[in-house]
Formats: C-alpha cells, structure tokens, sequence
C-alpha cells in the first residue's frame, strides 16, 4: 500500500520523535547511573551499609538494635550526605564476602573494620582511613608473664579459623607458641576464662571491644603492645571519586567536632586511651 505525501511527512516526525525519546531516555539512564553515591543517598534519603554483626564495640547486632565505633561511624556519615539515620538498612558484611557485596550492589557502604591494602583497593575505593588498628593480645587481668608477641613461645594462643593473625605471631614472634584455632571469638573467650588457652589475637580494637563486655570487665585485659598497622576504611564502588572526597571530609568533621572521640569512649569504655586521629591518605 502506498502512502500519501501527508502520511508519510507524519510517519517520518513520529519515527523521529520516537528516536529522540529512545535517546533523551539512553540520556537520562546514563545519568542517573552515572552519578555519585553521596548524590544518590541524598536524592532517595537512604543507605544500605555493610557491617560486623559479631564484634562487641565495633559492630555488633543484640535482636533489632545496632550498636559499635563501626555503627556510630556509619550514622555520622549517612547525615552528613543527607540521610537520616533512621533510613540506612545494615546488612552483614563478613570479611571474605566484602569486596562481592560492594561490587554487586548489595550494599552501597562497608564499614566493618575493613582494612585498606593494596589488593582490595585493587577492586573498590576507600575513604579514610576512620581509625588505624593494630595486632594485639588478650589475655587474663592477673597476666604479668606475657607482654608482647614474642614472649609467646610455650604458650597456647588462639584465633579464628580462617584468620592469619595467630600464623604471623608464630612465624615472625614466636615460633614454639601452640596455635589453638576456634570457629569464632567467642569460643577462645571462653577457652581464655577458663585457662586452656592463654591469649587471643587479632586486631586491638577488636579484642578491647570484648575486654570491655561487661561480663568480662576486671576478667580480661588488652596487653596493649601492637606489632601491625590496620588501617580502617570506609568501603564503596571503586572509581567514584566524588563519594571518596566526600567521605574523607566527613571523617575529617567528625574528628575535629569531637564526635569521634566520644564514640570510642562510648562503645571502648571510659578508661580506653583514645589514640591520635588518623591521617586520611591519598588513594
């Protein structure tokens, strides 16, 4: 069928108007993926945050109720980028499965005592670092024998499955320590109370974070003698620079306004010696 002049003039504006419209909409998509995380937790007023479920003082979940430095950390940051902190939804982040929640959109933050290291910064951006941690031990208040990593040897240490800290004690400290390897935390808080094991390790704000539980306040004591460098930081989709700049000043804010200092002493306990506020680095 052969169309008239006047229907194919219209014919040919629809098809162009179509097209401009497939286009405005390519546009619009590309913009809007396109953009900052602080720009869109602005614009929707919310946030989905990876965390610690498990670790007192840090991030830890009681029933519906959040609390630790990590949690503090996270509701600072969510109101500086314009989100109440009612509207942040936290989901556990364990350690092995951060960089894959990142990554595919599970989650828009991590703040779960994340160290930064080259190889992660190799996958997502960081900002920060929050905090700076460091390897220590735990070990029974009434504990005057050991004092550090290399005064281990005969002793029986403890850690989780999965983690390195206790194998770097025994190949750089001590190599005749006993390294005892639980499924979790608290079973060598356990072992520790009870005298079949004589120290913990991992990181020092970690292992205070369990000095300070009530049930073990005057039982346990951090030795307070670290022997590495974790530098905390703030964990999103690597390549948003904006996010990243954003963030670190908000660290900075929170250093400064003395809201950082008082969540330590908050989640760590009055007596916790509140260490220098960290530098933020260059990514």
């Amino acid at each position: 069928m052969r169309l008239s002049p006047v229907l194919r003039a219209g014919a040919l504006v629809a098809a162009l108007a179509l097209a401009v419209t497939a286009c405005g909409g390519k546009s619009q998509q590309a913009a809007a993926g396109g953009d900052s995380l602080v720009d869109r937790a602005k614009a929707a007023n919310k946030l989905t945050i990876g965390i610690k479920f498990d670790q007192p003082g840090i991030g830890l979940k009681t029933g519906d109720t959040y609390t630790g430095f990590d949690i503090d950390v996270a509701n600072y940051v969510a109101q500086k980028m314009g989100v109440d902190p009612k509207n942040i939804t936290f989901k556990q982040a364990p350690s092995a499965q951060r960089e894959d929640l990142i990554a595919q959109g599970d989650v828009d933050l991590v703040i779960a005592s994340y160290t930064i290291n080259d190889n992660r910064k190799q996958k997502v951006s960081f900002a920060g670092p929050y905090f700076v941690a460091g390897q220590d031990l735990l070990v029974k208040s009434d504990n005057t024998s050991i004092t550090g990593p290399d005064s281990l040897n005969g002793k029986k240490l403890c850690s989780v499955s999965g983690s390195t800290s206790a194998q770097t004690v025994k190949t750089k400290w001590a190599n005749d320590v006993s390294l005892q390897q639980y499924g979790g935390y608290s079973e060598c808080i356990t072992g520790l109370l009870n005298g079949t094991i004589d120290a913990i390790t991992t990181d020092n704000v970690i292992l205070q974070g369990y000095a300070s539980q009530p049930a073990n306040v005057g039982k346990l004591k951090v030795v307070g003698k670290t022997f590495t460098s974790e530098p905390y930081g703030i964990g999103f989709k690597k390549g948003d620079t904006k996010t990243q700049q954003a963030i670190d000043g908000y660290i900075q804010n929170m250093e400064q306004d003395g809201s950082w200092a008082a969540a330590l002493k908050k989640n760590f306990g009055a007596d916790y010696k509140v260490p220098d506020a960290p530098a933020i680095t260059e990514k």
